[in-house]
């Protein structure tokens, strides 16, 4: 039998869907399952005769039906090949990933496609999405929202703890014991413990059948007609998405019912199935699926972390914090659950990291998931520093050094939990390259 990470053990994406073929599966761990899949479209051909039009129009099941004008929006720009990814990150979070090849100066293009999402103003309207899209049935972005407020809680407890530090003129009177220890409290009980428990229902209900999330059209033009070429859209479309983000109707329900047939698994009897929330996996399932999947490792050392994070959250309050004497207890009820918790991010931070690497000594500085995961993982080990440096709290050079820490490291998970956020908005993004090359050492 070939390595997990080589085949989908359980629950293979896309298995009852004969548009997309299987092409490979791979990850950067032999004993956890894959984090990426590369499928091929039943429609994806370089080259169609004038004889096959009409059934290269058929073998796209979901093309559209009606005539589309020569000029098409300047939003869409033509591409020589599509690849369809798939990858567990993006999975959970209700993305679908299209790599796409721009032809070059003469090149036949076959394709229709989507701007790349990094160009400036496809960025430019997911940051105004940000600000003003506030999509709380989906749970993937609720978690980023959590976080990102937790992170600037975080911020300005960093300002609290450390500016009377560096600029003792600017302290107010109880900025550190009231304003320190009360932000502290918010950002690690109600902000990163409510998200990191997000984190494990996103994990557990991931939508493991796969999710197309495009629509394929035929584009009529007479130019191409003429010289035999069948060229095909490909544009984004929530209604050929089961992921549960769609249904905005409540939080924990099914997926949404206005889902196309086409884009909904089929049950074992062959009839479509709704798959319900779930709140907890039976142990079968975790013991087969979940106890090797990036996901849910990540999100438990996340949830123990945040676990343990919190009791220094507890104790920093006004009137517990000024009775831990002498520095012992301070060390045990305050600083070490700060070291503990902070190591639990560092290891979520690390595995979320991992999951979006091909090889695991490989970094994936294209992905925007691999920046989030590393600004997170500098933000963890600001928190973890602290914690070591208070236990000298008493030395002015440590105090110093640990509420710069927290300052930093509250930054530092504020980038991370903002393109979090970015992220969570930005459904169905486009990578794009320009040589053969190129697009195929993206998919190797």
């Amino acid at each position: 039998m070939p390595p997990r990470n080589r085949h989908f053990h359980t629950r293979e994406p896309f298995q009852h869907d004969h548009r997309l073929i299987l092409e490979r599966a791979e990850g950067p761990f032999s004993f956890l399952n894959p984090t990426r899949a590369h499928f091929n479209h039943s429609g994806s051909v370089s080259k169609v005769t004038s004889d096959d039009t009409a059934a290269s129009h058929e073998s796209v099941d979901n093309a559209a039906d009606h005539e589309i004008p020569k000029r098409y929006s300047e939003s869409n720009v033509p591409a020589k090949n599509v690849r369809f990814l798939w990858r567990s990150r993006d999975n959970r979070k209700g993305r679908h990933p299209l790599l796409v090849q721009r032809p070059k100066p003469g090149e036949e293009a076959y394709f229709v496609t989507p701007r790349r999402t990094s160009d400036p103003r496809e960025v430019l309207k997911t940051v105004v999405k940000t600000f003003t899209s506030f999509p709380i049935w989906d749970i993937s972005w609720l978690v980023a929202f959590i976080f990102t407020w937790g992170s600037v809680v975080w911020v300005l407890n960093g300002f609290f703890v450390w500016l009377p530090v560096v600029a003792p003129s600017t302290e107010f009177d109880g900025e550190i014991y009231y304003g320190g220890g009360v932000t502290a409290f918010i950002g690690a009980i109600l902000f990163f413990e409510t998200g990191s428990i997000l984190l494990i229902f996103e994990a557990i209900n991931a939508n493991n059948t796969g999710c197309f999330g495009w629509a394929v059209e035929q584009l009529f033009d007479d130019d191409d007609q003429k010289r035999g070429v069948a060229r095909l859209r490909v544009v984004a479309n929530r209604h050929h998405c089961h992921h549960h983000h769609q249904n905005r109707r409540n939080f924990v329900g099914r997926p949404s019912i206005s889902t196309v047939p086409e884009a909904q698994p089929p049950s074992k009897g062959g009839k479509l199935a709704k798959r319900a929330w779930q709140w907890f996996p039976s142990w079968h399932d975790l013991r087969t699926h979940y106890l090797h999947e990036f996901g849910f490792l990540a999100g438990s050392a996340q949830l123990f972390g945040a676990t343990v994070f919190g009791i220094s959250g507890i104790t920093a309050l006004p009137g517990i914090i000024d009775h831990l004497t002498p520095q012992w207890r301070l060390n045990a009820a305050y600083w070490i659950p700060q070291v503990i918790g902070g190591s639990g991010f560092i290891v979520s931070s690390t595995l979320y990291m991992l999951e979006t690497q091909q090889k695991w000594y490989k970094p994936a500085p294209h992905l925007l998931g691999w920046h989030i995961a590393f600004w997170n993982l500098v933000g963890a080990f600001g928190f973890t520093l602290c914690g070591c440096l208070g236990m000298a709290y008493k030395n002015s050079g440590a105090q110093y050094q640990a509420g710069l820490a927290t300052f930093w490291g509250s930054w530092a998970f504020l980038i991370g939990s903002y393109l979090q956020l970015f992220e969570s908005l930005n459904k169905n993004p486009v990578e794009e390259v320009s040589t053969d090359q190129d697009f195929a050492a993206r998919q190797s």
